[in-house]
């Protein structure tokens, strides 16, 4: 199945047109016997074949027979080319509350619209395509076809991101390897690793599941996005840790334990919540997918991050 990306491969041409001083009786005898393809709305053309505004059927219905559709139609509407991505035609329905979206040519003439069909499919896509690539598979031609592959091939698209991740776990084990002092001096410092990592995993996947079709649907600045996503980890990692504190105390009877264990959540969790931001963003302005900043990679660096943050404050406290 070929994965479709333009405005183009959508485009339906053959949709309801009218002229601005045209009235609803004008408009109903034009478009009574033809068939259109999309028949949502009526799109208002000048003498130039370029688009004034809409009004959508539910509204031409309703009116009355003498009203003109410069009284009626919704103006300064958002319009893409035929060489558009397919996913910003999406957004622009999206921000702009829109059922269908114009398309227009280099002159700005009307040339038809992308269909409400259409536009949820193209979300379909985009969702499914991410999903794939969170899960490190990231050529295109390949994600329609994974499940009637041989086992072989699927060993050869998912392979690569579980040797990055292997490699990953090597610089983590060196990690811990270099704080062989802080586990001999205190064994129960162990047992809080796995917690600290996956909870820090967790924050940096939640974040990169908004963050990678928000940079798209999103009109916010990068620091604003920043900010807010700076502020929700902080915030959840300072809940964790107001529950873990307690928690480690009452079993192990070590409050300098729980103070390392519950400020190593609270810093993890924060910079969980960045990490998660920043890589698809970087992705992004340079052009790519940012969904390629999710999943493997940005995992490893959460990981090796939180369990070298959990050390070196285990050590401040305990050493």
């Amino acid at each position: 199945m070929q994965h479709i990306e333009t405005a183009s491969h959508h485009l339906l041409r053959a949709v309801p047109r009218a002229g601005a001083s045209d009235t609803v009786s004008t408009v109903f005898n034009n478009i009574r016997g033809h068939h259109y393809e999309s028949a949502t709305t009526i799109y208002i053309l000048d003498e130039y074949k370029r688009l004034l505004g809409l009004v959508p059927m539910a509204k031409l219905i309703a009116a009355q027979p003498e009203d003109q559709m410069s009284a009626l139609m919704r103006r300064n509407i958002p319009t893409a080319f035929l060489n558009d991505d397919q996913e910003r035609v999406a957004a622009l329905a999206v921000h702009h509350s829109l059922s269908a979206i114009p398309i227009i040519d280099n002159e700005k003439q009307f040339l038809g619209v992308v269909p409400p069909t259409s536009l949820i499919r193209i979300l379909r896509e985009e969702h499914l395509e991410d999903l794939h690539r969170i899960s490190g598979i990231s050529d295109k031609a390949k994600l329609y076809s994974l499940n009637d592959a041989s086992a072989v091939r699927r060993v050869k698209d998912r392979l690569p991101w579980l040797i990055v991740g292997f490699l990953g776990s090597m610089i983590a084990t060196l990690v811990m390897s270099s704080f062989e002092a802080t586990l001999q001096a205190k064994i129960a410092v162990a047992f809080f690793i796995p917690a600290i990592v996956y909870l820090a995993d967790a924050i940096g996947t939640q974040t990169e599941a908004i963050t990678v079709r928000g940079l798209s649907l999103s009109e916010l600045s990068l620091q604003q996005l920043f900010f807010g996503e700076f502020k929700t980890g902080a915030l959840i990692g300072l809940i964790l840790a107001s529950i873990a504190i307690p928690v480690v105390y009452i079993f192990f009877g070590d409050y300098q334990l729980a103070f390392a264990v519950g400020i190593s959540l609270f810093a993890a969790g924060t910079i969980a919540s960045c990490i998660g931001l920043l890589f698809p963003w970087l992705l992004f302005k340079l052009g790519k997918d940012p969904a390629l900043g999710s999943g493997p990679v940005a995992t490893i660096i959460q990981d090796v991050l939180s369990i070298l943050i959990y050390f070196l404050i285990v050590t401040f406290f305990l050493i």
